[in-house]
């Protein structure tokens, strides 16, 4: 399983989980470009069914609901959907 990197000012460790298909997920990548910072994500719906597994039960330990998109910032803190305003606050 392979996160991909997308270069860009280090803000400590972001993590995206998304979906290829789901808007909102396309939206917060977006966001995460246009701020200059550097992170990584991973499409879930890309994976194998056993990868896939593995990454829910990652997500769930940040996101109970396992909702999409999932950003991880800094393995401390979680924000659960879309929400440019939280983004922005935890990712100064």
């Amino acid at each position: 399983m392979e996160f991909q990197r997308v270069e860009g000012t280090d803000k400590g460790k972001i993590v995206l989980y998304a979906l290829s298909t789901c808007m909102w997920c396309r939206m917060a990548k977006n966001l995460l470009k246009d701020m200059g910072v550097c992170y990584e994500y991973i499409d879930v719906d890309t994976l194998s069914a056993e990868e896939k597994v593995t990454v829910k039960q990652e997500i769930k330990k940040w996101n109970p609901g396992g909702s999409y998109p999932t950003l991880v910032i800094n393995e401390k803190e979680c924000v659960s959907g879309f929400d440019e305003a939280e983004i922005r606050e935890k990712i100064k």
